[in-house]
């Protein structure tokens, strides 16, 4: 008896909360912070896609949907497979350059460049391959800029030396390319895809830290372990290339210097529309051999449905990576285990509390649509669970309101603001601001937009195939400044623990904090649930046409 009164007493609780209304005394801040130790303990081994440790993250994320109350989203199962190809590069890899008359330079796997092959097989790579600068490497017809001149032939079976983001913007065209913020022609993604369509055989990337906002330590720590690729179909003809690199910017002069070649000047003739193509005179030899596998990781999803028994068949999905880099090159104390803790098994925690928190909710007092909560593999690799989703999604896109993704979690203390990146692209931006001043908090916009973040997570394969999305990420302007170790990893993160082994969790974690985020996304997801329309990309938008044809 006292059972079922309580019960009716939570019934009543719940069905009187209204759109709006603050939902954090629902979430359990311990609760969350426990999910974050586990999954970032050194048992789960970094939660590499397609390691024991990766499948048992996996699994505990499944088993905590199931205890939690969420469906499973495929079928029986709460588990999507997504097929990926394994290659790790012999780490004594060597990049051996010719120049005239014979003079070379041979350069070392880590110190000076990354490589990994998009082969899918166990040894790819060049022979005495020419090296083109191209520039930027873009191709936008809808900026009227071109670095591929010339006969088409031009760029087959070459390597291409290429800079990373887009064009600057200049005062006769302030908004060329999205003038400071970063477009996708600015990403490393699309520079290998274009450069796969033209027939290259392989990319050198140019890397500064002031291009991509974080050290050559990074891109060392980020490549020098298994990298994956969704696996290709026997029938499937999409290009690849046999090289995809990166090398420091020291190593690009050595190399250009071969021949005479100026770096910076090179970077200055790139940024007129009317750059030709440097053929540098110089061959590129690089062979990867590479330890290779066949190793399919899930991406992991359970629905919980809505109020509305015709809307409920629509969805709002949250994201949010479970995967992060396993185990790889130690670091100065010796720890090989990447455990993620902030990115992102906090997001992962947070996407738990807020199922748990929509579960407990009566089937009425729910909001109408209802939420797929996602959490995508493979995201350090390129986003490729989230890719393979919106190829092979578990609900029709048709039918997906929205997309909000999480990626890294506030635990520092509560703040005053934060941001939503993407907000601005769609009619989502709506109910973003809405929920801005029903939380009397400030939405900041992106404040780094020449980093391209919009890119660099799982919203943006939605976006993509035209899913209006959002990726909520926490402000700086903190209710309590920040002290000792929170300030430290606050100020210090990107330098010391972003992809390095010692992004782990912390006791002096504020659980408050996530627990302000997590309600927010919520009160933002809510929003979307009960709008009397699906939100839709902006006319004006790049990703409008794929909205279109996805919903005409």
């Amino acid at each position: 008896m006292k059972k079922s009164i309580s019960y009716f007493l939570l019934f009543l609780i719940l069905a009187s909360i209204s759109v709006g209304q603050d939902l954090s005394s629902q979430f359990d801040g311990q609760k969350m912070l426990e999910r974050v130790k586990r999954l970032s303990a050194d048992d789960f081994e970094g939660r590499g896609p397609g390691t024991d440790g990766g499948r048992r993250a996996a699994q505990y994320i499944a088993d905590e949907l199931k205890a939690i109350g969420a469906k499973p989203a495929k079928g029986k199962s709460y588990l999507q497979s997504v097929p990926l190809i394994g290659v790790k590069a012999d780490p004594n890899t060597k990049l051996k350059v010719t120049g005239r008359g014979g003079k070379s330079a041979t350069f070392n796997f880590g110190d000076d460049f990354v490589a990994t092959t998009g082969a899918q097989s166990d040894t790819a790579g060049v022979s005495n391959a020419d090296l083109v600068f191209v520039g930027y490497g873009i191709d936008a017809p809808n900026f009227r800029w071109n670095d591929y001149k010339g006969d088409p032939s031009r760029y087959k079976g070459k390597v291409l030396l290429m800079v990373v983001n887009d064009p600057p913007a200049s005062s006769a065209e302030p908004g060329l390319f999205g003038g400071r913020a970063l477009t996708y022609y600015g990403r490393w993604t699309y520079k290998y895809e274009e450069a796969a369509r033209r027939g290259a055989a392989g990319v050198i990337l140019i890397h500064t830290n002031e291009s991509a906002g974080y050290g050559w330590n990074v891109v060392r720590t980020s490549n020098g372990n298994w990298r994956y690729e969704i696996e290709r179909a026997s029938k499937d003809k999409t290009p690849f290339l046999q090289i995809k690199s990166w090398a420091t910017s020291d190593a690009v002069d050595k190399i250009l210097k071969l021949n005479d070649l100026d770096l910076d000047k090179l970077r200055k003739s790139a940024q007129s529309r009317d750059f030709d193509p440097i053929d540098t005179g110089i061959k590129v030899d690089l062979t990867i051999n590479s330890e290779f596998k066949k190793n399919p990781s899930p991406n992991v999803a359970g629905i919980i449905e809505g109020s509305d028994p015709k809307l409920r068949k629509e969805y709002v999905i949250f994201s949010g990576h479970w995967d992060h880099l396993g185990v790889g090159e130690a670091d100065s104390h010796g720890d090989r285990i990447f455990n993620g803790a902030y990115d992102n098994a906090s997001g992962v925690a947070a996407l738990l509390g807020i199922a748990e928190v929509l579960a407990k909710m009566p089937v009425a007092s729910r909001p109408k649509r209802s939420f797929l909560f996602l959490f995508p593999t493979a995201e350090e690799q390129g986003l490729l669970g989230a890719e393979y989703y919106s190829l092979h999604p578990l609900v029709p896109l048709a039918r997906t309101a929205g997309n909000i993704n999480i990626d890294g979690v506030n635990f520092f203390g509560k703040t005053r603001d934060f941001s939503a990146l993407g907000e601005e692209r769609s009619s989502m931006g709506e109910y973003v601001r809405e929920a801005a001043r029903d939380r009397s908090m400030t939405l900041e916009g992106d404040t780094r937009p020449e980093q391209g973040f919009f890119f660099r997570s799982d919203h943006f394969p939605f976006a993509r195939v035209g899913v209006p999305s959002i990726s909520v990420r926490h402000g700086d302007d903190f209710v309590s400044p920040l002290k000792g170790e929170q300030e430290e990893f606050f100020k210090s993160y990107t330098a010391k623990y972003y992809h390095q082994p010692s992004d782990e969790f912390k006791d002096w974690w504020d659980p408050s904090s996530m627990v302000q985020e997590a309600e927010l996304s919520l009160l933002i997801g809510t929003k979307i649930a009960n709008a009397p329309s699906m939100p839709r990309f902006n006319d004006s938008d790049e990703f409008a046409a794929a909205d279109k044809k996805r919903l005409p």
